[in-house]
C-alpha cells in the first residue's frame, strides 16, 4: 500500500481518528476546562448537522473536535486533505509551491497557500536549548535570499534578506533565524545567545565573527576568498556543513517557491529547519516526519488576515 492510500488521507472518520491518536495518544483533553473526564464522542449525523469528530464534556458542558486550540482550527479544508498536505511538504527535500497543492488536493490556491503557512507555523520549533554541549563543534554562517520589502535592485547586498544559520555537527540539528544584517553587533549576541561556551566555534573570514575566540572554548576559521573550503592541517576545520544546508534552502526557495515576502521568512526558514532536522540521516522517515509535524500544531493559532497583510 502507498503512502498516500493510507485511510486518513481519503476518509473523514479516519483523519479525525489518526489527528486523535497524535495528538492526544487516546485520552481526550476538552480545551474549554482542561477536563479529562466524562468526555463522551459524539455520533456523527449529517441530517443533524452533527459532525465527524465532535465530543461533548460532561463537565463544562462544551462541545469540541481535536482541531480546537491548534493551527488548524476554524480551518474549512477537510480534514483528510489538510493531513495529505501535510504529507506531501513534509516528505518533499525542498518544499511543495501552493499551485502544486491547489492542483493535488483540488481546493483554490488561497486556502492552498494559507495552509501551507499553518503547516509551516506547526513545523516551528519552540525548543531553544544551546548547541555544542560537551565541547561540541558548532558551525555559524549568513546567506542572502531575495529581496527587501520596498528596496531597490543594486549590486552589492543590502537589498537582500538575510538568515543566520548555525549547525551543530554532534546532533545534525540546525537552527536558522532572521537576521536584520551582518555585523557583529548583530552576529555575536545571537551565536552567544544560542551556543554553549565550551564549543569549538567554525565560521568563515568574515569579520563578523572576529570576537569568537573570547566567548568560546576555540574557533576555527577558513577563508572562501581564497578558494580554502577546509583547513589542511586540521581537517575539522571548516563550514561546509552549513554551506550544505543553505544549498538545499536556497534550491528550494529559488527553484519551487520562487518567492517569498519579507514577513513570510521565518516560516519559510520554520519549513526547511524542521525537515533538516526530522531527516532519513538521522532516522526519521517520511511518516515520522509526518507525525512530528502533526505533533507540532497544538497551542498556535494563524488567521488569513494577519498571515496575509
Amino acid at each position: 500500500m502507498s503512502a498516500l492510500s493510507r485511510p486518513e488521507f481519503h476518509s473523514e472518520e479516519a483523519a479525525f481518528a489518526h489527528l486523535e491518536k497524535v495528538i492526544w495518544a487516546g485520552e481526550p483533553v476538552c480545551p474549554h476546562c482542561g477536563s479529562v473526564d466524562r468526555i463522551t464522542k459524539v455520533k456523527a449525523n449529517p441530517a443533524k448537522r452533527i459532525r465527524v469528530g465532535l465530543w461533548r464534556c460532561g463537565n463544562c458542558k462544551g462541545q469540541f473536535t481535536v482541531k480546537v486550540g491548534t493551527v488548524f482550527e476554524h480551518a474549512r479544508i477537510p480534514l483528510h486533505k489538510m493531513l495529505q498536505a501535510v504529507y506531501l511538504i513534509t516528505s518533499s527535500k525542498k518544499g511543495v509551491s501552493a499551485h502544486q497543492l491547489h492542483r493535488t488536493l483540488e481546493i483554490t490556491y488561497k486556502s492552498a497557500w494559507f495552509l501551507m503557512h499553518r503547516v509551516r507555523e506547526a513545523m516551528r520549533d519552540g525548543n531553544l536549548a544551546p548547541f555544542g554541549g560537551n565541547g561540541g563543534i558548532v558551525e555559524v554562517d549568513e546567506t542572502f535570499i531575495g529581496r527587501k520589502k520596498g528596496a531597490e535592485k543594486k549590486r552589492a547586498f543590502h537589498h537582500k534578506m538575510k538568515v543566520l544559520a548555525l549547525v551543530d555537527r554532534d546532533t545534525g540539528k540546525a537552527r536558522t533565524m532572521v537576521i536584520d544584517d551582518v555585523r557583529a553587533e548583530t552576529l555575536m549576541p545571537l551565536v552567544i545567545a544560542n551556543v554553549e561556551r565550551e564549543a569549538r566555534i567554525m565560521t568563515d573570514e568574515h569579520s563578523g565573527y572576529r570576537d569568537v575566540k573570547r566567548y568560546f572554548a576555540g574557533h576555527g576559521t577558513t577563508s572562501h576568498g581564497k578558494g580554502e573550503y577546509v583547513n589542511l592541517e586540521d581537517r575539522s576545520i571548516h563550514s561546509n556543513t552549513v554551506e550544505g544546508y543553505f544549498s538545499i534552502f536556497k534550491r528550494g526557495m529559488k527553484g519551487v517557491y520562487q518567492h517569498c515576502g519579507e514577513g513570510h521568512l521565518h516560516r519559510y526558514l520554520a519549513e526547511f529547519e524542521f525537515r533538516y532536522n526530522n531527516r532519513a540521516a538521522l532516522g526519521c522517515n517520511d511518516g515520522d516526519r509526518s507525525s512530528a509535524a502533526l505533533a507540532g500544531i497544538t497551542g498556535k493559532r494563524l488567521t488569513y488576515k494577519t498571515t496575509h497583510c
